[in-house]
């Protein structure tokens, strides 16, 4: 019978480079815990596991934990960002792959996403398995605001939960899912978009900028970005994050209203 751990462990492939494997300035669990992340970050996009799963994953202490990723980061193998609300309070821990170890990239893609760090920079992580990654997180979110399912997927907390629907009343897109079923698939995949735009909006600390969006300005930037997409294909200008571009430009448009 499995345990807990066992059931949770990623079936996916670790990938540990020469310069890690071979760092004398690392202990050996350090560079299994590198392997782990690079699991978690190909299939997420990015790894957010807490040092609480990671240490009852390797029978250790979460600070000793802490410690190992504190190491990895110090010595460029991984980068750490801290996610927090409005309040200053920490609500997610994201570790990124350091790419500067090229040897075992098999797939690139640029990243236009502005992180505290460093801008456009590559990034190991799978063309597919970043898509897959935003796409389920807008569906799950989409499914729990508008479906009324249980999972709390983004971790809303009730207050913050209660002023987004607010919010979603305020522009006209607090839809019932009756309404939902009579929607083209087209009309459905825009209003997941831009109810998931918003709640990443509200969420940011340029939530001001929600007291702005109207549902014309976030429909014709959605149809703008829709339109942009169509003309680049192909080129080099080529949008690969529907989502990302749209949020961008959600961001850029609201901020000359």
């Amino acid at each position: 019978m499995q345990n807990v751990n066992e059931q949770n462990r990623p079936a996916y492939y670790a990938i540990i480079p020469s310069e890690v494997r071979y760092c004398e300035e690392l202990k050996y669990p350090e560079r299994l815990l590198y392997g782990e992340i690079t699991a978690l970050a190909g299939k997420e996009g990015y790894c957010f596991a807490t040092n609480k799963y990671f240490a009852e994953l390797y029978h250790v202490i979460p600070g000793t934990i802490s410690r190992w990723i504190s190491h990895l980061e110090t010595l460029g193998f991984v980068k750490v960002e801290i996610i927090k609300d409005e309040r200053n309070q920490i609500i997610e821990r994201r570790i990124y792959i350091n790419d500067t170890h090229r040897e075992f990239i098999p797939y690139t893609y640029k990243q236009n996403r502005q992180y505290p760090y460093e801008q456009d920079k590559q990034y190991t992580i799978s063309r597919n398995a970043q898509y897959n990654n935003i796409n389920n997180r807008i569906d799950r979110f989409f499914n729990y605001i508008i479906k009324k399912e249980k999972q709390n997927s983004e971790k809303l907390t009730q207050d913050e939960e209660i002023q987004f629907k607010r919010l979603l009343e305020k522009i006209e897109f607090n839809y019932t899912e009756e309404i939902i079923k009579i929607f083209t698939e087209e009309n459905v995949e825009k209003l997941k978009i831009i109810i998931y735009a918003l709640k990443e909006l509200f969420l940011s600390s340029k939530r001001q900028l929600t007291t702005r969006a109207t549902r014309e300005e976030l429909m014709f930037v959605y149809d703008n970005c829709k339109n942009k997409q169509i003309e680049y294909e192909g080129t080099e200008k080529e949008i690969n994050n529907f989502f990302e571009y749209y949020y961008t430009s959600l961001i850029k448009d609201l901020e000359k209203v």
